[in-house]
């Protein structure tokens, strides 16, 4: 789910880092990478160079080995979050979620640390997959952009976290919304009411939430539970009145109008 957004944000660490100094960071050397001494202006140089060439994987091992070579060195702290954007921009998410956490580990409040969650949470982002999948990296990317957002509210990284938190959840709906419609066509109609229901509980400010409600309906009527299904289908109709979702739940309930009636009837106190 890579955006042109995103790519100018992360691109934006660039200059942040050519800036930044001091710091220490230690970690194993790069296993692809042999080792030969430089000193470390010549190090942390080709591999901005390779990485200014789009040679993303070599400039991240060479920014790795600027960590593996002058641990103490100033250049460490810059080189291990630029083998992280490194990682992230050739698509090894994974090692560049690790190259970011271990920064933070060791500089939690370094000034750069609201970038050192932004790119984890876009490598969360990136990989989300279809709703047919398993959503548990959906579910990842959320948290972390949620906790991007509490931590640094004021960031550019947040305002474009908080865009993103907003298509991740519309997903996950969606993921509700699949799995209810599943149960719905093999007749499991309390275990769709529950995938339902989630939707309008816990993402009711999706794109979703109009059919999860006339879903909601049908699987009430088919349960037998006419009175919440014309809940259901009030609020359906106080939120997306003009929607065809609407409109499909009242002549659902204007069918079975009799069923209702009845319920009524049964819960009215003797006279």
């Amino acid at each position: 789910m890579r955006t042109p957004t995103t790519r100018a944000l992360a691109l934006a660490l660039l200059p942040v880092l050519a800036l930044s100094m001091a710091g220490c960071a230690k970690k194993s050397g790069n296993k692809d990478l042999p080792y030969v001494a430089r000193d470390v202006g010549t190090l942390y140089s080709t591999a901005k160079q390779k990485l200014d060439a789009h040679q993303y994987k070599l400039a991240a091992a060479l920014f790795d080995e600027v960590e593996r070579q002058h641990p103490y060195s100033v250049w460490a702290r810059r080189a291990q979050l630029m083998g992280a954007f490194s990682y992230y921009l050739n698509r090894d998410y994974t090692e560049s979620i690790s190259s970011a956490q271990r920064f933070l580990a060791v500089h939690p409040g370094n000034r750069d640390a609201p970038y050192a969650y932004y790119l984890i949470s876009l490598c969360y982002y990136e990989q989300i997959s279809d709703v047919q999948r398993d959503q548990k990296i959906t579910q990842q990317a959320l948290d972390s952009l949620g906790e991007l957002t509490r931590r640094y509210p004021n960031t550019k990284y947040a305002a474009d976290a908080r865009l993103k938190m907003d298509l991740v959840r519309d997903h996950l709906a969606g993921k509700e919304m699949e799995i209810g419609r599943f149960y719905e066509t093999r007749g499991q109609w309390l275990s769709a009411t529950l995938r339902f229901r989630t939707v309008v509980d816990q993402y009711q400010m999706t794109t979703h939430t109009p059919e999860a409600l006339m879903r909601l309906t049908e699987a009430y009527l088919a349960l037998g539970m006419p009175e919440e299904a014309q809940k259901a289908t009030a609020v359906l109709g106080a939120n997306y009145p003009g929607t065809d979702w609407y409109e499909h739940a009242y002549k659902l309930m204007q069918s079975n109008q009799d069923k209702v009636q009845a319920a009524q009837a049964a819960t009215k106190p003797a006279s």
